[in-house]
């Protein structure tokens, strides 16, 4: 039998106070007001004082209310009949298909064992240059996408959703904009990717704390996929707002402030959604790619700065690209010796001459005069943008690669460019012919 209570003793903000006994953290309620039911979840145990946030907000309860505890803590629906379907952050479907009710899942629970995961050694193809080229995507990687708002970073997670190699999609996102979340919707229909995909979308217009579910509900999902042997792939936008949330759910708490007003667990609570990313040794994977917006550009700023202590490396995106030096894939030496002989080279080459055009270009800003060798990477610098950095560019790897030695043999002569004499003789001389 649920215990039931008709007394709450405050509201403040999102979070109700009731007096309640043998209640468990993260336990799930359900509160009978004049407008309806409302769910909401333990957040802070003290003697018998349970505060719990209202997932819809706490507008029209009064403390007269009723608050009735479920005995379990968040669930969700797992099955295959998810796939095609967009559900909020509560987990209740907001495409107007039918409610699933089989099968539930908890969410938010522990990060699989160290002993069933395996070392990453997969590649993740997204026919984006500066991805497969530069920093190689792997299967089961956790990295974060570093913007600031007004850069294209959900035209680029979009992308990866229709072109990246992975059985399936889940789409998380927090406190998305309308228009952004149909730009979601429309782009994965149209691309023929919506089908094997699944979204938890929290709106801005949403109350704020729904968007604390959604990257758990995401990877809850995900894992259970995995499990069932599929390569999940998790897109989860804008982990910001995510800390955000965390922070007003803090100062509604009174709790003590930490670093810029967020709360002082914010590392572990990063840390507990990141570490789900897993590629399990007899059955599939879960890889994160998640946008972290900075204000101001702001890489110091807590929440980039503490999710760099989690992941393994990040993408810059900065001016409509990914920029190479800002940008870094810790796991790319895992994969980049399984694909081409060149890749290596290439990658290392092409860099080293971008970055020496850095330096010519800001020579030439100055007025000092050009010589033969600085027209030259004044030449390459140029394409390179406009054939590897821009984001429009889509082609394999295998091209990229031949494009890469195309670009290098129109600026340089073959010593010039510093790569081996074999790499020469085999990729040069079939650019040429």
């Amino acid at each position: 039998m649920r215990k039931v209570y008709n007394k709450i003793l405050s509201v403040a903000g999102n979070v109700i106070t009731v007096k309640a006994g043998d209640i468990s953290y993260e336990e799930l309620a359900e509160i009978t007001t004049q407008r309806g039911k409302s769910l909401a979840q333990v957040i802070k145990l003290e003697n018998d004082i349970v505060s719990l946030q209202v997932f819809a907000g706490s507008q029209g309860i009064s403390t007269n209310d009723e608050v009735r505890f479920l005995g379990n803590p968040m669930r969700v629906t797992f099955s295959d009949n998810m796939l095609g379907r967009i559900f909020n952050g509560s987990g209740i479907p907001r495409d107007k298909g039918p409610l699933l009710t089989d099968n539930l899942i908890q969410v938010a629970g522990p990060t699989v064992n160290p002993a069933k995961r395996i070392i990453p050694k997969r590649m993740i193809r997204t026919n984006i240059p500066m991805i497969d080229v530069f920093n190689s995507f792997v299967v089961s990687q956790k990295l974060p996408i570093f913007s600031v708002s007004g850069e294209p970073y959900n035209e680029l997670l979009a992308r990866i959703a229709l072109q990246a190699e992975v059985d399936m999609i889940i789409l998380g996102g927090i406190g998305l904009k309308y228009d952004e979340y149909m730009f979601f919707k429309n782009t994965l229909e149209e691309g023929g990717a919506l089908s094997r995909s699944i979204f938890f979308i929290h709106t801005a217009s949403d109350p704020i704390v729904e968007g604390l579910m959604v990257p758990d509900l995401s990877l809850a999902v995900a894992e259970k996929f995995a499990l069932k042997g599929k390569n999940v792939l998790v897109l989860l936008t804008d982990m910001t707002n995510f800390a955000d949330a965390l922070k007003e759910i803090a100062i509604t708490m009174e709790q003590v402030p930490s670093n810029r007003g967020y709360p002082g667990d914010l590392y572990s609570q990063l840390a507990a959604r990141y570490e789900k990313a897993v590629d399990f040794e007899d059955a599939g994977s879960v890889t994160i790619l998640a946008v972290t917006t900075m204000p101001g550009d702001d890489v110091t700023h807590p929440v980039p700065d503490n999710t760099g202590y989690i992941t393994e490396g990040q993408f810059y995106l900065r001016n409509g690209r990914i920029e190479p030096f800002g940008s870094l894939s810790r796991l790319k030496q895992q994969v980049n010796d399984k694909t081409r002989e060149d890749h290596r080279a290439i990658m290392d080459g092409m860099i080293q001459l971008y970055a020496q055009y850095i330096e010519t270009e800001e020579k030439r800003a100055m007025g000092f005069r050009m010589n033969v060798w600085d027209k030259k990477l004044l030449k390459y610098g140029k394409l390179f943008e406009s054939e590897m950095m821009d984001l429009s560019v889509n082609i394999s790897l295998e091209k990229a690669l031949d494009l890469g030695w195309e670009i290098l043999a129109d600026c340089f002569n073959p010593e010039e460019t510093g790569m081996k004499s074999d790499l020469i003789n085999k990729f040069w001389q079939k650019e040429l012919s």
